[in-house]
Protein backbone atom coordinates (compact mmCIF):
# COMPACT_ATOMS: atom_id res chain seq x y z
CA UNK A 1 0.00 0.00 0.00
CA UNK A 2 1.24 3.50 -0.47
CA UNK A 3 3.11 3.90 3.17
CA UNK A 4 2.75 7.73 3.38
CA UNK A 5 0.76 10.35 1.69
CA UNK A 6 2.76 12.74 -1.53
CA UNK A 7 5.74 14.45 0.06
CA UNK A 8 5.21 17.80 1.43
CA UNK A 9 7.26 20.74 0.22
CA UNK A 10 5.64 21.66 -2.76
CA UNK A 11 7.53 21.49 -6.95
CA UNK A 12 4.76 19.60 -7.53
CA UNK A 13 4.60 20.64 -11.38
CA UNK A 14 1.09 20.33 -13.83
CA UNK A 15 1.53 19.08 -17.31
CA UNK A 16 2.07 22.17 -19.83
CA UNK A 17 0.06 22.77 -22.53
CA UNK A 18 1.77 21.72 -25.98
CA UNK A 19 3.10 24.69 -27.93
CA UNK A 20 1.88 25.65 -31.07
CA UNK A 21 3.90 24.00 -34.15
CA UNK A 22 4.32 25.55 -37.54
CA UNK A 23 3.58 23.54 -40.64
CA UNK A 24 5.77 20.95 -41.18
CA UNK A 25 6.46 22.08 -44.41
CA UNK A 26 7.30 26.07 -43.28
CA UNK A 27 10.97 27.55 -43.51
CA UNK A 28 12.61 27.58 -40.23
CA UNK A 29 11.84 30.71 -38.75
CA UNK A 30 14.24 33.79 -39.22
CA UNK A 31 15.03 34.33 -35.40
CA UNK A 32 15.38 37.21 -33.65
CA UNK A 33 18.71 36.10 -32.16
CA UNK A 34 20.35 35.46 -35.72
CA UNK A 35 19.71 39.20 -37.01
CA UNK A 36 22.41 40.67 -34.26
CA UNK A 37 25.97 40.18 -34.30
CA UNK A 38 26.53 38.44 -30.18
CA UNK A 39 29.47 39.16 -27.66
CA UNK A 40 32.90 38.47 -28.73
CA UNK A 41 35.29 36.16 -27.33
CA UNK A 42 36.59 39.00 -24.67
CA UNK A 43 33.63 38.94 -23.01
CA UNK A 44 33.60 36.03 -20.85
CA UNK A 45 37.20 35.20 -19.49
CA UNK A 46 35.82 32.34 -17.72
CA UNK A 47 32.52 30.73 -19.02
CA UNK A 48 28.65 31.05 -17.12
CA UNK A 49 25.77 29.06 -18.12
CA UNK A 50 23.43 30.38 -20.50
CA UNK A 51 20.80 32.81 -18.30
CA UNK A 52 17.84 30.30 -19.54
CA UNK A 53 19.27 28.05 -17.01
CA UNK A 54 19.12 29.98 -14.07
CA UNK A 55 16.96 27.80 -11.99
CA UNK A 56 19.65 24.63 -12.19
CA UNK A 57 21.99 25.37 -8.58
CA UNK A 58 22.53 24.22 -5.88
CA UNK A 59 20.10 24.51 -3.36
CA UNK A 60 19.93 24.03 0.30
CA UNK A 61 17.06 23.04 3.18
CA UNK A 62 17.14 25.79 5.84
CA UNK A 63 15.37 23.60 8.56
CA UNK A 64 18.27 20.69 8.46
CA UNK A 65 20.55 22.67 10.08
CA UNK A 66 21.09 25.58 12.64
CA UNK A 67 23.70 27.27 10.65
CA UNK A 68 24.65 27.39 6.88
CA UNK A 69 28.35 27.06 7.89
CA UNK A 70 27.84 23.41 9.36
CA UNK A 71 25.31 22.26 6.79
CA UNK A 72 25.17 21.08 3.12
CA UNK A 73 23.61 22.19 -0.33
CA UNK A 74 22.14 19.66 -2.72
CA UNK A 75 23.53 18.75 -6.34
CA UNK A 76 20.52 19.43 -9.33
CA UNK A 77 20.63 15.82 -10.52
CA UNK A 78 17.51 16.80 -12.55
CA UNK A 79 19.77 19.37 -14.30
CA UNK A 80 22.64 17.08 -14.60
CA UNK A 81 22.69 15.39 -18.34
CA UNK A 82 25.49 12.43 -17.71
CA UNK A 83 27.44 11.33 -15.19
CA UNK A 84 29.93 14.03 -14.97
CA UNK A 85 28.42 16.59 -12.18
CA UNK A 86 29.70 20.14 -13.16
CA UNK A 87 32.06 21.75 -10.57
CA UNK A 88 29.00 24.59 -10.46
CA UNK A 89 26.60 21.15 -9.62
CA UNK A 90 28.62 19.88 -7.14
CA UNK A 91 26.97 19.54 -3.39
CA UNK A 92 28.93 21.43 -0.63
CA UNK A 93 28.75 20.16 3.05
CA UNK A 94 30.73 21.93 5.77
CA UNK A 95 31.63 21.34 9.14
CA UNK A 96 32.90 25.20 9.89
CA UNK A 97 32.46 27.08 6.55
CA UNK A 98 34.37 27.39 3.17
CA UNK A 99 37.67 27.65 4.21
CA UNK A 100 39.87 30.07 1.98
CA UNK A 101 43.63 28.75 1.87
CA UNK A 102 46.55 30.75 0.23
CA UNK A 103 48.21 28.17 -2.46
CA UNK A 104 51.70 29.46 -1.59
CA UNK A 105 51.23 29.40 1.84
CA UNK A 106 49.93 25.73 2.05
CA UNK A 107 51.82 23.05 3.16
CA UNK A 108 50.86 19.23 3.89
CA UNK A 109 51.84 17.31 6.57
CA UNK A 110 52.99 13.25 6.90
CA UNK A 111 54.03 12.68 10.22
CA UNK A 112 53.38 9.73 12.76
CA UNK A 113 54.48 6.01 12.63
CA UNK A 114 56.85 6.56 9.30
CA UNK A 115 60.48 6.72 8.45
CA UNK A 116 60.83 10.02 6.98
CA UNK A 117 58.16 12.60 7.85
CA UNK A 118 57.65 15.36 5.76
CA UNK A 119 56.51 18.99 4.92
CA UNK A 120 54.93 19.33 1.15
CA UNK A 121 54.04 22.74 -0.75
CA UNK A 122 51.58 22.29 -3.04
CA UNK A 123 54.41 22.75 -5.79
CA UNK A 124 56.16 19.76 -4.47
CA UNK A 125 53.17 17.52 -4.11
CA UNK A 126 52.26 17.96 -7.82
CA UNK A 127 55.99 17.24 -8.69
CA UNK A 128 54.60 13.66 -7.32
CA UNK A 129 53.45 11.24 -10.48
CA UNK A 130 49.91 11.96 -11.02
CA UNK A 131 46.36 10.16 -12.19
CA UNK A 132 43.40 11.41 -13.35
CA UNK A 133 40.81 8.80 -12.22
CA UNK A 134 36.43 9.19 -12.12
CA UNK A 135 34.52 8.49 -9.10
CA UNK A 136 31.35 9.32 -7.32
CA UNK A 137 31.25 11.18 -4.20
CA UNK A 138 28.24 10.70 -2.10
CA UNK A 139 27.62 11.93 1.55
CA UNK A 140 26.55 9.21 4.05
CA UNK A 141 23.58 11.60 4.90
CA UNK A 142 22.35 11.52 1.13
CA UNK A 143 18.33 10.14 1.60
CA UNK A 144 18.50 10.72 5.31
CA UNK A 145 15.37 13.09 5.23
CA UNK A 146 13.61 10.31 3.71
CA UNK A 147 13.81 7.65 6.66
CA UNK A 148 10.29 8.06 8.69
CA UNK A 149 8.17 9.30 5.03
CA UNK A 150 8.66 10.88 1.67
CA UNK A 151 9.63 13.93 3.21
CA UNK A 152 10.71 16.24 0.23
CA UNK A 153 9.26 16.17 -3.23
CA UNK A 154 12.74 16.25 -5.01
CA UNK A 155 14.85 14.65 -7.03
CA UNK A 156 17.26 17.15 -5.72
CA UNK A 157 16.75 17.18 -2.06
CA UNK A 158 16.11 13.18 -1.62
CA UNK A 159 19.64 12.34 -3.70
CA UNK A 160 21.28 15.52 -3.95
CA UNK A 161 24.28 15.06 -1.81
CA UNK A 162 25.93 13.10 -4.53
CA UNK A 163 28.38 14.13 -7.41
CA UNK A 164 30.79 12.37 -9.76
CA UNK A 165 34.10 13.82 -10.93
CA UNK A 166 37.16 13.21 -12.94
CA UNK A 167 39.73 13.88 -10.06
CA UNK A 168 43.30 14.45 -10.53
CA UNK A 169 46.10 14.51 -8.29
CA UNK A 170 48.58 11.93 -6.46
CA UNK A 171 48.11 8.38 -5.51
CA UNK A 172 48.26 8.42 -1.53
CA UNK A 173 50.37 5.68 -1.52
CA UNK A 174 52.41 7.38 -3.65
CA UNK A 175 53.34 10.06 -1.17
CA UNK A 176 52.89 7.82 2.01
CA UNK A 177 55.80 5.45 0.41
CA UNK A 178 58.11 8.73 0.37
CA UNK A 179 57.35 9.00 4.11
CA UNK A 180 58.22 5.21 4.48
CA UNK A 181 55.06 3.72 6.87
CA UNK A 182 56.27 1.89 9.65
CA UNK A 183 54.53 -1.62 9.95
CA UNK A 184 53.02 -0.69 13.12
CA UNK A 185 51.25 2.39 11.45
CA UNK A 186 47.73 0.72 10.58
CA UNK A 187 45.67 3.61 10.43
CA UNK A 188 45.77 6.98 8.92
CA UNK A 189 44.10 10.43 10.44
CA UNK A 190 43.92 13.10 8.15
CA UNK A 191 43.06 16.75 8.93
CA UNK A 192 41.55 19.24 7.09
CA UNK A 193 42.68 22.87 7.76
CA UNK A 194 39.02 24.24 7.96
CA UNK A 195 37.54 25.49 11.02
CA UNK A 196 36.45 22.28 12.35
CA UNK A 197 39.64 20.80 11.65
CA UNK A 198 37.42 18.14 10.30
CA UNK A 199 39.43 14.46 11.34
CA UNK A 200 38.84 10.90 10.32
CA UNK A 201 40.23 7.20 10.48
CA UNK A 202 41.47 5.46 7.71
CA UNK A 203 42.87 1.58 7.74
CA UNK A 204 45.91 1.70 5.82
CA UNK A 205 45.01 -1.33 3.56
CA UNK A 206 42.45 1.21 1.92
CA UNK A 207 45.10 4.11 1.93
CA UNK A 208 47.47 1.79 0.00
CA UNK A 209 44.79 0.68 -2.73
CA UNK A 210 42.98 3.62 -4.35
CA UNK A 211 43.11 6.88 -2.90
CA UNK A 212 44.04 10.21 -3.95
CA UNK A 213 45.61 13.37 -3.03
CA UNK A 214 43.75 15.54 -5.71
CA UNK A 215 44.24 19.34 -6.50
CA UNK A 216 42.32 18.72 -10.04
CA UNK A 217 38.36 18.46 -10.70
CA UNK A 218 36.51 17.86 -14.49
CA UNK A 219 39.69 20.01 -15.72
CA UNK A 220 40.33 22.50 -13.40
CA UNK A 221 41.78 23.30 -9.86
CA UNK A 222 39.94 22.07 -7.23
CA UNK A 223 37.07 24.60 -6.37
CA UNK A 224 37.12 26.52 -2.27
CA UNK A 225 34.00 24.35 -1.72
CA UNK A 226 35.70 21.28 -2.53
CA UNK A 227 38.57 21.89 -0.78
CA UNK A 228 40.87 23.83 -2.92
CA UNK A 229 44.18 23.48 -3.49
CA UNK A 230 43.97 19.98 -1.58
CA UNK A 231 41.63 17.70 -1.23
CA UNK A 232 41.24 13.32 -0.48
CA UNK A 233 39.67 10.97 -2.40
CA UNK A 234 38.39 7.87 -0.74
CA UNK A 235 36.68 6.07 -3.96
CA UNK A 236 33.57 4.23 -2.85
CA UNK A 237 33.58 5.07 0.83
CA UNK A 238 31.27 7.60 2.47
CA UNK A 239 32.10 11.10 1.21
CA UNK A 240 32.58 12.41 4.86
CA UNK A 241 36.23 10.96 5.04
CA UNK A 242 37.32 12.35 2.03
CA UNK A 243 38.72 15.23 4.05
CA UNK A 244 38.88 19.00 2.17
CA UNK A 245 41.34 21.53 2.90
CA UNK A 246 43.65 18.62 3.62
CA UNK A 247 47.05 19.95 5.59
CA UNK A 248 47.95 16.59 7.82
CA UNK A 249 47.95 12.71 7.25
CA UNK A 250 49.11 11.18 10.43
CA UNK A 251 50.13 7.53 10.36
CA UNK A 252 49.46 5.45 14.22
CA UNK A 253 48.20 2.66 15.42
CA UNK A 254 44.12 3.75 15.25
CA UNK A 255 41.76 3.81 14.84
CA UNK A 256 40.81 7.08 16.53
CA UNK A 257 37.51 7.56 18.10
CA UNK A 258 37.16 11.23 17.48
CA UNK A 259 34.32 13.47 18.09
CA UNK A 260 32.85 13.09 14.57
CA UNK A 261 33.45 9.13 14.09
CA UNK A 262 31.84 8.34 18.08
CA UNK A 263 28.64 10.92 17.89
CA UNK A 264 27.93 12.22 14.17
CA UNK A 265 29.09 8.85 11.96
CA UNK A 266 27.30 5.92 14.04
CA UNK A 267 24.22 4.53 13.84
CA UNK A 268 22.57 2.52 16.55
CA UNK A 269 21.43 -1.17 15.69
CA UNK A 270 17.68 -2.78 17.34
CA UNK A 271 20.04 -5.01 19.09
CA UNK A 272 21.73 -2.00 21.35
CA UNK A 273 25.08 -1.85 19.39
CA UNK A 274 26.11 0.87 17.16
CA UNK A 275 27.83 1.05 14.49
CA UNK A 276 31.22 2.53 13.35
CA UNK A 277 33.58 2.84 10.46
CA UNK A 278 30.74 1.65 8.27
CA UNK A 279 32.72 2.99 5.41
CA UNK A 280 30.96 1.93 2.18
CA UNK A 281 28.81 3.20 0.09
CA UNK A 282 26.26 0.51 -1.38
CA UNK A 283 24.85 0.03 -4.44
CA UNK A 284 22.48 2.44 -5.24
CA UNK A 285 20.30 3.73 -8.10
CA UNK A 286 17.31 6.84 -9.10
CA UNK A 287 15.14 7.64 -11.90
CA UNK A 288 16.04 11.11 -12.73
CA UNK A 289 13.75 11.69 -15.62
CA UNK A 290 10.97 11.96 -14.87
CA UNK A 291 11.36 13.10 -11.38
CA UNK A 292 9.30 15.59 -9.47
CA UNK A 293 11.13 18.76 -10.75
CA UNK A 294 11.14 17.13 -14.75
CA UNK A 295 7.76 15.47 -14.97
CA UNK A 296 6.31 14.43 -18.18
CA UNK A 297 4.86 17.60 -19.72
CA UNK A 298 3.68 16.73 -23.19
CA UNK A 299 0.95 14.13 -22.34
CA UNK A 300 0.97 10.66 -23.35
CA UNK A 301 3.30 9.07 -26.00
CA UNK A 302 6.85 7.66 -26.12
CA UNK A 303 9.52 9.14 -23.26
CA UNK A 304 13.18 7.76 -22.56
CA UNK A 305 13.02 6.94 -18.67
CA UNK A 306 16.53 8.08 -17.30
CA UNK A 307 18.40 7.26 -14.35
CA UNK A 308 22.06 6.72 -12.44
CA UNK A 309 23.49 3.84 -10.49
CA UNK A 310 26.52 4.07 -8.20
CA UNK A 311 27.74 0.95 -5.92
CA UNK A 312 30.70 1.72 -3.37
CA UNK A 313 32.10 -1.61 -4.06
CA UNK A 314 32.53 -1.83 -8.02
CA UNK A 315 31.04 -1.46 -10.81
CA UNK A 316 26.95 -1.50 -11.69
CA UNK A 317 26.75 -4.98 -13.23
CA UNK A 318 22.34 -4.29 -13.95
CA UNK A 319 19.63 -2.07 -13.53
CA UNK A 320 15.76 -3.00 -13.21
CA UNK A 321 12.96 -0.54 -13.86
CA UNK A 322 9.38 -0.99 -12.37
CA UNK A 323 6.33 0.66 -13.88
CA UNK A 324 3.79 -0.95 -10.83
CA UNK A 325 5.67 -0.39 -7.88
CA UNK A 326 8.06 -3.00 -7.95
CA UNK A 327 5.49 -5.83 -8.70
CA UNK A 328 7.42 -6.78 -12.21
CA UNK A 329 10.78 -5.05 -13.52
CA UNK A 330 12.52 -4.66 -16.91
CA UNK A 331 15.98 -4.71 -17.66
CA UNK A 332 17.31 -1.27 -18.30
CA UNK A 333 20.12 -0.46 -20.76
CA UNK A 334 23.73 0.84 -19.20
CA UNK A 335 25.41 3.74 -21.01
CA UNK A 336 29.10 3.46 -21.11
CA UNK A 337 31.43 3.68 -20.04
CA UNK A 338 30.87 1.50 -16.93
CA UNK A 339 33.60 2.53 -15.07
CA UNK A 340 34.11 1.06 -11.24
CA UNK A 341 32.66 3.17 -8.12
CA UNK A 342 31.26 6.06 -10.75
CA UNK A 343 27.81 7.23 -11.99
CA UNK A 344 26.68 5.02 -14.34
CA UNK A 345 23.59 6.25 -16.55
CA UNK A 346 20.82 3.69 -17.39
CA UNK A 347 17.33 4.40 -20.04
CA UNK A 348 14.44 2.78 -21.17
CA UNK A 349 12.27 3.35 -23.96
CA UNK A 350 8.88 3.63 -22.50
CA UNK A 351 5.70 4.64 -24.33
CA UNK A 352 3.00 6.26 -21.55
CA UNK A 353 -0.37 6.12 -22.31
CA UNK A 354 -1.39 8.44 -19.42
CA UNK A 355 -2.36 6.38 -16.56
CA UNK A 356 -0.84 6.44 -13.29
CA UNK A 357 2.70 4.76 -12.82
CA UNK A 358 4.78 3.87 -9.51
CA UNK A 359 8.22 4.24 -11.08
CA UNK A 360 11.20 2.21 -9.30
CA UNK A 361 14.83 1.77 -10.49
CA UNK A 362 16.81 -1.20 -8.36
CA UNK A 363 20.35 -1.96 -9.35
CA UNK A 364 22.84 -4.89 -8.53
CA UNK A 365 26.18 -4.63 -8.48
CA UNK A 366 29.56 -7.14 -9.35
CA UNK A 367 29.64 -8.45 -6.02
CA UNK A 368 25.95 -9.52 -6.67
CA UNK A 369 24.46 -6.76 -4.16
CA UNK A 370 21.12 -5.64 -4.90
CA UNK A 371 19.23 -2.49 -3.47
CA UNK A 372 16.97 -3.17 -0.84
CA UNK A 373 13.25 -1.48 -0.17
CA UNK A 374 13.07 0.78 2.12
CA UNK A 375 11.15 -1.31 4.59
CA UNK A 376 14.27 -3.84 4.21
CA UNK A 377 16.50 -0.89 5.55
CA UNK A 378 14.26 -0.13 8.24
CA UNK A 379 14.15 -3.69 9.67
CA UNK A 380 18.04 -3.44 9.18
CA UNK A 381 18.49 -0.28 11.02
CA UNK A 382 16.11 0.16 13.56
CA UNK A 383 13.30 2.54 14.24
CA UNK A 384 15.40 5.55 14.25
CA UNK A 385 18.66 5.79 11.65
CA UNK A 386 19.71 8.77 9.88
CA UNK A 387 22.79 7.37 7.49
CA UNK A 388 23.30 5.30 4.95
CA UNK A 389 19.83 5.41 2.73
CA UNK A 390 20.42 3.36 -0.21
CA UNK A 391 16.74 1.96 -0.29
CA UNK A 392 14.97 2.00 -3.84
CA UNK A 393 13.34 5.12 -4.80
CA UNK A 394 9.47 5.42 -5.30
CA UNK A 395 8.04 8.01 -8.20
CA UNK A 396 4.07 8.52 -8.31
CA UNK A 397 3.08 9.28 -12.06
CA UNK A 398 -0.16 11.21 -12.25
CA UNK A 399 -2.33 10.78 -15.00
CA UNK A 400 -1.28 14.38 -15.76
CA UNK A 401 2.15 13.87 -15.87
CA UNK A 402 3.15 15.49 -12.59
CA UNK A 403 5.29 13.33 -10.22
CA UNK A 404 5.38 12.78 -6.49
CA UNK A 405 8.19 11.47 -4.39
CA UNK A 406 6.08 8.33 -2.37
CA UNK A 407 6.76 5.20 -0.49
CA UNK A 408 5.33 1.72 -0.23
CA UNK A 409 5.13 -0.76 1.74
Amino acid sequence: MLRASVAAGGLLMAGAAKAASPPIDAPPADDPWSKVLGPGVDDRPYGKPSRYEADAIRRYVPWLAQSTQADASFTPLQDQPGVITANGFFFERYHGGRTSVDPKEYRLMIDGMVDKPLLLTLDDIKRFPSVSRTYFLECPANGATEWPAAQENSLQFSHGLLGCAEWTGVLLSTLLNEAGVQKTGKWLLPEGGDAAHMTRSLPIEKCMDDCMVVWGQNGEALRPEQGYPIRLIVPGWEGNVMVKWLRRLHVGPGPWYTREETSEYTELLPSGKALAFTLVNEAKSVITFPCPEKPFTQGPGFYEIRGIAWSGRGKIKHVDVSFDGGINFTRAQLQEPILTKCLTRFTIPFHWDGKPLMLQSRTTDETGYTQPTIAQKRKSYGSKPVYFNNSIQTWQVLADGSVNNVQLS
